[in-house]
């Protein structure tokens, strides 16, 4: 993530905002964000279908409280990350939520599902700060030039952990950061302590047990910048890696691999020993990784806007991806990818960018937008991706927030829904991210007849802290378009996909979200040759 200065002014609205007033939800099951439409507009798709689809309001601020955590489902979530034992998905997250309901229940909030769609509370997985977190930190104080005396109260962030099961076991990598400045007590005068990450470890993810395994690795500084600032607008980063944003990948050929870092110098890649999850050794800078990824002018720039890094493996393409958040949190977040044959890159974009050099990464998978009957989501980034060995199917998981200002909701950007949504694979082996989230809608065989009507089409181009919305599409039975688009269509039945004036869509059952009542729909999901993703759903 950024530098801590900015990481705590951004995650003031998540982490440390007190929200002052509660607004009770809308009756119905759309949040009350529906606006009135015409009556023919509200028919359903499927008006037969007997699917009884997540029914949950996306304005939840009336049950955020800790007291209510039971009925929370996917409320008061940010940084997930999932994965499976058994029969259940297990997802941690960072501390936050709105009005600060974690504040004083312990730290990294845990939660499961069956299903995907329903998930429970399980509580925290730790109950207070480890102690090797203050002895490092202050050891590592005495340590520099000149000496710095300890900190006796740290004040702490906890942030976007990784849990990965390794050879029958579960290892919990977890981002603390301290967050008093180096020197004295003004953050504009001083860059703020570093970020650690630390490692536990259990057998059993019911049981929430943990063995915590103490430091894995720290902030590390190459000695081209001061801990001293010059004003709130200096922001070339003392720390060259942060350590923050862990992610954990086993190689196709059994190497172990923790990927980490933000902002300041870019996204660094560390070989672990698989016996203990941590680097072989810290003794130079060397040992702290190198960059793989970064934004820009790599070799003097020090403030990148990119974090929250995320490698898989497909072993259908044979490519690593690595998957990116953007810019600030609170609104711009947005995903990209790049893909490797190596875990150490160089990583492409799909125009052929070097990333790991700082060009930017395309496709766009993720990025603010709007469909209609709804005011949106913003802040969909940092995301985990995994692979349901029992469906084959990929997902991806993020939080997504409310743009600021909505009416009816006080600090309506604080409001982070967990958004869990499918991955769907190009011919040519890039990933797309679902235009709606996932809801267990069940497969069935799209026809011709069911693609013809009005559609909503978001082109996600990027435009930094500006939604993106939907334009009217319509599929004319003859093949011809209307609406914002003029062209014709194609569908081909036994791949399901859809062609519109020659681009590739590829199509799926899906919930909307937006409808008033929710229904099912149909989605289509696809890459412009800008590197933008283009979504359509269904809408009559």
């Amino acid at each position: 993530m950024r530098t801590i200065n900015e990481k705590l002014y951004l995650k003031g609205l998540i982490a440390i905002l007190i929200i002052i007033g509660a607004y009770s939800c809308s009756d119905d099951d759309s949040g009350g964000f529906v606006d009135e439409v015409e009556e023919e507009e509200e028919e359903t798709i499927d008006e037969e279908s007997d699917f009884d689809g997540p029914n949950y309001s996306d304005d939840y601020t009336s049950t955020a409280s800790w007291g209510d955590r039971s009925s929370w489902n996917l409320a008061n979530v940010h940084d997930p990350s999932i994965t499976k034992d058994g029969e259940y998905f297990y997802m941690v997250q960072t501390d936050a939520s709105y009005g600060n309901a974690h504040a004083g229940n312990g730290h990294f909030p845990y939660r499961r599902s069956k299903d995907l769609v329903n998930w429970d509370f399980q509580g925290m997985v730790f109950s207070e700060v480890p102690s090797w977190i203050k002895d490092s930190l202050n050891s590592m104080r005495a340590q520099m030039d000149p000496p710095l005396p300890a900190i006796e109260n740290p004040e702490y962030g906890f942030w976007a952990p990784e849990i990965a099961e390794v050879d029958g076991k579960y290892r919990f990598y977890y981002s603390v950061v301290v967050t008093n400045p180096i020197v004295g007590n003004d953050n504009n005068t001083s860059w703020t302590e570093r970020a650690f990450i630390g490692l536990a470890e259990t057998d059993d993810l019911a049981s929430n047990n943990w063995e915590d395994k103490g430091m894995v690795i720290s902030s590390i500084s190459d000695g081209l910048e001061t801990y001293t600032r010059t004003g709130s607008g200096d922001w070339s980063g003392y720390f060259k890696y942060n350590a923050i944003d862990p992610s954990f990948i086993q190689t196709n050929n059994g190497d172990h691999w923790l990927i980490y870092g933000s902002w300041h110098s870019g996204i660094a890649a560390v070989e672990v020993d698989p016996s203990t999850g941590k680097p072989f050794q810290l003794n130079s800078l060397e040992d702290y990784g190198t960059r793989i990824a970064g934004r820009g002018n790599v070799t003097q720039n020090r403030w990148q806007a990119l974090e929250g890094p995320e490698i898989v493996y497909n072993e259908d393409t044979g490519y690593y991806y690595l998957f990116l958040a953007y810019d600030e949190l609170s609104v711009a977040y947005n995903t990209r990818v790049a893909r490797s044959e190596n875990i150490e890159g160089p990583y492409y974009g799909i125009d052929g960018g070097n990333v790991t050099n700082g060009a930017e990464a395309f496709p766009v998978l993720t990025h603010p937008y709007q469909f209609d009957n709804h005011p949106g989501w913003v802040g969909i980034a940092h995301c985990t991706v995994f692979r349901d060995e029992e469906t084959g199917k990929w997902f991806y998981s993020s939080q997504g927030r409310l743009p600021e200002g909505v009416e009816g909701i006080n600090a309506s950007n604080a409001v982070m829904m967990g958004h869990v949504r499918e991955i769907y694979w190009t011919e040519d082996g890039w990933p797309l991210v679902a235009p709606e989230r996932y809801a267990a809608v069940p497969d069935e065989t799209i026809v011709k007849e069911d693609l013809i009507g009005t559609w909503e089409q978001i082109t996600l181009q990027y435009q930094y802290r500006t939604m993106q919305t939907s334009v009217d599409v319509i599929l004319n039975e003859d093949n011809k378009l209307g609406g914002a688009i003029s062209g014709s269509w194609s569908f081909d039945e036994d791949s399901q996909t859809l062609s519109i004036n020659g681009n590739s869509f590829i199509l799926d059952n899906a919930w909307d979200w937006e409808a008033s009542p929710r229904k099912t729909t149909i989605t289509y999901a696809g890459i412009a040759n800008n590197g933008y993703s283009v979504w359509g759903k269904k809408s009559r």
